[in-house]
């Protein structure tokens, strides 16, 4: 890095400039940058990395501090240019008009009045060698670390950093960086690059060393973990340890830490770090519509019940608050018991009692059950259960009892970016439950789908498509022999906004039941209009039949609107949709619609 004054024929001359006023000084320190055929990038660059041009921001208010400011920017600033690919620059700092290098820091000014950058960035330079050995099999290098490529510091560790991780990919986790021999051939522009890798042995995992200090015992979290002890080091395989142990929520954090000397046998022990999370957690949730009123909601956990890292909650929850049906409720409980299977599938228990007071119906229902659960990655689990039940109906088929065994799956695949506001990927989430009756009950299968994808038009994710498909089926039974709660309605937040909720379903004896069959479809464009408030545009349309599928001849509604919706964060937007029907029979009007996340 050379420190000197240079005369340049170049026209082009400011960069940037700044102003701030400092405390106490006697005069507003004044700070310019010069970058003479750099681009604009490369300028945006040079003045967000400098000290001195932004002393105001960074609290630097007296002259000694502008002067270390100013000297710490040589090497920044050089910095930033070598990962550029700028070899050969020549950056001037001056103080008061002299070159901070030459300002003896014991001696700094009384006062600081100006300070400007100069930088010739010289050539852009290209890679003559560019070596990386050896390497792993199937390593793949980035594209710009190759000979006649411009050459850049990042492009360096890039090359490194891939190729040491491709060895830790094949079991070889004390993977490191050896020799390096990088020349810069200032005549050609050129720099050359040789780096040697050190990958070290092929090691095996050893033994993990489990924390004593947690609530947890120790012989749970090991279970827990599933380490791969013997098995070939894998990265992955660690990340998974993790993600197992952080999955059962009883923990904060997780942190595994491999040892810094492997093991004379060629193993590799780690130590686990755990923090236990807050053991209970007591949540509240609310909703309104102008047809159902208000449903309020509350949730207690228990994260660690009886030591090993159980799951224990209860539910409640209160509908029809000042909406056009009685009053109705539930309340259920569910356990989850960790890696008892294995270390990835877990056993649940589960019980439910509640009434439901529709517009068509009245079903009250008990039932208890259990099942296991496996969870296959990050975005796809599958539950399969058994479940026991009795539940009393009322609609327009009269008063009846259903006692019924079911053995419900579900697999659930989430591939979105977010659970409570998704710009992009998918979601899918599929039920099928064979139920078998008892004391004169039918038996039959039901089954749910519902897909969701998004689509973000813009880079900022300002504008988003999203839409929702949901299929539904019972096979077997006649309409009057399945229970309300397998049948299928449509209307209202869940399915066609701008239709009551649970309007369509299938004439009956002067009536209306669920239907035996569900075809929904909804559609929203998102835009944000600030950082926290965006506006949605919607139209969903469904139809319901009295067959196991929807035909041509079903009863359908649609409904379209607007919504407005305010990011609180963590919890999702605030949404609020005011929705019209467009096609189906209602005198109701305008629908509204308030609650906290997407509606999908």
């Amino acid at each position: 890095m050379q420190h000197v004054r240079r005369r340049t024929g170049l026209n082009q001359t400011l960069v940037a400039a700044c102003f701030a006023i400092a405390p106490g000084l006697a005069a507003a320190l004044t700070t310019s940058l010069t970058a003479p055929g750099a681009s604009d990038e490369v300028r945006e660059r040079l003045i967000e990395a400098s000290s001195i041009m932004n002393a105001e921001a960074n609290g630097l208010d007296d002259a000694q501090e502008l002067l270390a400011a100013s000297l710490s920017d040589y090497a920044t600033l050089v910095q930033i240019l070598y990962d550029e690919g700028y070899f050969s620059p020549v950056v001037n700092i001056r103080v008061n008009g002299r070159e901070a290098a030459t300002i003896p820091v014991l001696d700094a000014p009384g006062t600081v009045n100006s300070v400007a950058i100069s930088v010739q960035t010289g050539p852009a330079f290209t890679f003559g060698q560019a070596r990386i050995a050896p390497l792993a099999p199937d390593t793949e290098l980035p594209e710009n670390f190759a000979s006649g490529q411009i050459a850049t510091t990042g492009a360096i560790r890039d090359a490194a950093s891939a190729g040491v991780q491709q060895w830790r990919n094949v079991g070889h986790a004390k993977a490191n960086v050896g020799q390096q021999r990088i020349v810069a051939r200032n005549r050609q522009a050129v720099l050359d690059a040789d780096i040697t890798l050190a990958p070290g042995p092929k090691l095996r995992f050893g033994k993990l060393n489990i924390p004593q200090d947690s609530y947890v015992r120790p012989e749970a979290i090991g279970k827990i973990a599933g380490f791969p002890t013997g098995e070939v080091y894998d990265p992955e395989k660690v990340q998974l340890v993790g993600t197992r142990l952080r999955r059962t929520g009883s923990f904060s954090s997780v942190t595994l830490s491999e040892a810094e000397t492997p093991n004379p046998d060629g193993t590799l022990d780690f130590d686990a770090v755990v923090v236990d999370q807050v053991p209970r957690r007591v949540s509240f949730g609310a909703s309104i519509s102008s047809s159902q009123g208000v449903e309020l909601s509350a949730s207690w956990m228990h994260r660690n019940l009886f030591g090993n890292a159980e799951r224990f909650q209860i539910e409640g929850s209160v509908s029809n608050i000042g909406g056009e049906e009685p009053i109705d409720g539930g309340l259920s409980i569910r356990l989850d018991q960790p890696a008892k299977l294995g270390p990835d599938d877990s056993i649940f228990y589960l019980g439910q009692i509640g009434t439901d007071n529709q517009e068509h119906y009245t079903l009250t229902r008990f039932y208890l059950g259990g099942g296991v659960r496996r969870v296959f990655s990050d975005t796809l689990y599958a539950e399969l259960g058994v479940n026991a039940g009795l539940s009393r109906a009322d609609d327009v088929f009269g008063e009846r009892d259903f006692y019924l065994m079911t053995f419900p799956l579900r697999v659930n695949w989430d591939e979105r970016d977010s659970k409570v506001s998704a710009n992009k990927g998918y979601f899918l989430d599929s039920f099928v439950t064979p139920f078998l009756g008892l004391n004169d009950t039918e038996s039959g299968v039901y089954g749910y789908f519902d897909a969701r994808g998004y689509l973000s038009l813009t880079s900022s994710a300002s504008i988003v498509l999203a839409g929702r498909l949901q299929l539904g089926t019972v096979i077997g039974p006649s309409l009057s022999d399945i229970s309300p709660e397998f049948l299928f309605y449509s209307g209202g937040a869940g399915t066609v906004r701008g239709q009551p909720y649970e309007s369509l379903g299938v004439a009956v004896n002067g009536g209306i039941s669920g239907g035996r069959s569900l075809l929904g479809l909804s559609a929203e464009i998102r835009g944000r209009i600030t950082d926290a408030i965006s506006l949605v545009g919607f139209f969903d349309i469904a139809a319901v039949g009295q067959d196991q599928f929807v035909t041509s001849g079903s009863p359908y509604h649609s409904g379209a609107g607007l919504g407005v919706r305010y990011d609180l964060g963590g919890l999702g937007p605030l949404r609020l949709d005011l929705a019209m029907p467009v096609e189906g029979t209602t005198d109701d009007g305008l629908q509204f619609y308030l609650g906290i996340g997407q509606a999908f």
